[in-house]
């Protein structure tokens, strides 16, 4: 068995076990979840294991503090199939003096609601686990922490290895746990298998609608080829409509996005809302990205030298690597990654965004020394419409690049830091 790797979800989980009667665990399948859970654990219920599922779920419904047995913390792994457990461990959570008595893992939002009467508020916390970002995979040097960029913001330094063959390959075999000890081009089947898992199974279970594989397989790639976009259902209707040979309604759009929400295989960017000295618009759409840039790759039938042969997708596709990363990263110091556009098209890709008010504003790019001095320009520019006097400043502006030697600050404050070798 492979050496388990460190998660940053291991810390916020110790951290909200220390505070919460129980924690509930939740992202897209194959992430890490169970794995990362069990080393917390002192007991477990494996909620779906063979030969066990009706019998567990017999008990959810006439004695589920049966299932809560067992030493403390008690890992209930997929917990969502039977939602009645979600009362009872808020009960034991209430009704107990100790802490940490419970983790909860679930790939999927229960699909059936009607069975949970308490919200569990105070009781229980949420954690968001997302697959393996380059630096925990191993594939960041880490030498550029994205705190240290917040809290001591100075020179830096850093190298980075990786050239544009290979985060081409990292950006297809995605950050599945599984997938990053394999041999290459069997850790590159890993994202078409659950591509194929989530089009012939997963979605419809998300809420117990039977749909249609192939019609599944059509809207994803159509989601793909809006990534880092604001597409509305009209426009992704319109594209299907010029790129398949089946038409979707937008309700019907809707009801496929929704249901792929709620198994975590897309994770949209909501729209930053920032003070600014102008009257500009601000655009408040959410932007469309996967949970991890793998499925994009995988529902499009690319691989990594389709990517490179094709460096306008590639971009697209990379910066949904990075969104995911920062999204990890963002987590681990109470934070999160929105998405900025007004109405003149001024953009930018990533606003990384504290609890305490402090942002940071990143342009993704390639590389190449064009591209950066675009994106800094970016930067700056948005940097100079915020209203200082109603906001704090930016602790920093960066452009995060897929290739490039070192990390570095420009003479105008701009970073420029390739992410081989960002960390948290």
């Amino acid at each position: 068995m492979a050496k388990y790797k460190q998660r940053i979800a291991d810390k916020l989980l110790e951290r909200k076990l220390a505070g919460k009667g129980a924690v509930l665990i939740e992202g897209p399948k194959w992430c890490g979840k169970t794995t990362t859970a069990e080393q917390h654990a002192n007991s477990l219920l494996y909620m779906t294991e063979s030969g066990k599922i009706e019998q567990h779920l017999q008990l959810a419904r006439l004695n589920p503090a049966l299932l809560l047995e067992g030493k403390k913390p008690r890992l209930i792994d997929e917990w969502q199939v039977a939602p009645s457990l979600w009362d009872s461990i808020r009960f034991e959570s209430d009704h107990s003096s100790s802490l940490g008595l419970f983790i909860l893992t679930g790939s999927a939002v229960p699909a059936d609601l009607s069975q949970v009467v308490h919200t569990g508020t105070g009781r229980i916390g949420w954690l968001r686990m997302r697959p393996m970002s380059l630096w925990e995979s191993e594939d960041s040097t880490g030498e550029v922490s994205l705190e240290e960029l917040f809290t001591t913001p100075a020179l830096i330094k850093g190298t980075s290895d990786i050239n544009l063959e290979k985060i081409a390959f990292l950006t297809c075999r995605g950050g599945w746990p599984l997938a990053v000890n394999m041999k290459s081009d069997i850790a590159l089947d890993q994202a078409f298998d659950y591509v194929d898992a989530v089009e012939k199974r997963d979605v419809s279970l998300a809420d117990g609608v039977n749909r249609d594989p192939s019609r599944t397989h059509r809207l994803l790639r159509s989601y793909a080829r809006h990534q880092g976009s604001q597409a509305n259902y009209a426009t992704i209707k319109a594209d299907l409509q010029a790129n398949e040979s089946e038409s979707f309604s937008e309700e019907t759009i809707a009801s496929y996005i929704n249901a792929l929400k709620k198994i975590f295989v897309i994770e949209d960017s909501e729209a930053w809302n920032p003070n600014l000295r102008s009257k500009s618009a601000i655009r408040t759409s959410d932007t469309r990205y996967f949970s991890d840039p793998s499925i994009a790759t995988a529902v499009l039938g690319l691989g990594p030298s389709d990517l490179i042969n094709d460096l306008n997708t590639f971009g697209l596709i990379f910066e949904t690597l990075c969104v995911r990363d920062l999204r990890v990263y963002a987590e681990a110091l109470n934070g999160k990654v929105y998405h900025f556009r007004d109405k003149n098209g001024l953009e930018c890709d990533a606003v990384i965004h504290l609890r305490n008010g402090s942002y940071g504003l990143v342009e993704i790019k390639i590389g190449g020394d064009n591209l950066i001095e675009e994106g800094a320009k970016t930067l700056k520019v948005l940097a100079g419409k915020i209203d200082l006097d109603r906001m704090k400043s930016p602790s920093f502006l960066m452009v995060l690049t897929a290739v490039g030697t070192y990390a570095y600050r420009r003479e105008d404050g701009v970073y420029v830091v390739p992410v081989g070798c960002l960390k948290d």
